[in-house]
C-alpha cells in the first residue's frame, strides 16, 4: 500500500507552532495549490485547493523559524484524516498531510519564483526531513529530522 502526497504551493499564513507535553516541536502550514484549466468559454481559470500540512521535530522547528506567509514550498508526506466530534456531537473529519520532507522554494520574501525542487540551488532553498512516516501527535515519539547536510545550526539557505 502506498500513501504519499507531494505538493507544490504558497503560504496562506505563517506558520503555526507548539510544543507538545514531551517537548518535541509541532507546526502547521496552511498550503495554497492552483491548478489552471480552461473552462467551457474557452477562458483560463484558475482552481485553488487549500491543505493543513503537519510537521514534527527539526522540520518543525525550522519552518516556524524561516517560512512566512506567500513563500513557496515543496512538500511531501502521506495523508491522514482525523475524526472528531464538535461542540453539538456531529461527527467531524479533517485531512492533512503529515510532511516527510519539506523544502524552500522562491526567494526569501516569498516574492520569487525559486530554485525548484533540488534545494540548495544558488537562489534557492533549504530541505528538512521531518519524522519517521509514523509519527503522529502522541507525545511518546522522541525523534526528530535533520536537514539534508547534516549540518544542524545553518540557516537553510
Amino acid at each position: 500500500m502506498v500513501n504519499k502526497v507531494i505538493l507544490i504551493g504558497n503560504l496562506g499564513a505563517d506558520p503555526e507552532s507548539r510544543t507538545t507535553n514531551s517537548g518535541m516541536a509541532v507546526t502547521n502550514l496552511r498550503l495554497a495549490t492552483t491548478t489552471r484549466h480552461k473552462n467551457q468559454e474557452g477562458e483560463w481559470t484558475d482552481q485553488t485547493e487549500w491543505h493543513r500540512v503537519v510537521c514534527f521535530g527539526r522540520t518543525a522547528e525550522n519552518t516556524a523559524r524561516f517560512l512566512r506567509k506567500g513563500r513557496q514550498v515543496f512538500v511531501e508526506g502521506r495523508i491522514r484524516t482525523n475524526k472528531w466530534q464538535d461542540r453539538d456531537g456531529n461527527t467531524r473529519y479533517t485531512t492533512e498531510v503529515i510532511a516527510n520532507e519539506v523544502r524552500f522554494l522562491g526567494s526569501r520574501d516569498g516574492a520569487g519564483a525559486g530554485a525548484g525542487a533540488g534545494g540548495g540551488g544558488s537562489q534557492g532553498g533549504g530541505e528538512y526531513r521531518s519524522a519517521p512516516s509514523n509519527a503522529g501527535y502522541n507525545d511518546s515519539y522522541g525523534g526528530g529530522g535533520s536537514s539534508n547536510d547534516g549540518a544542524d545550526d545553518d540557516i537553510p539557505f
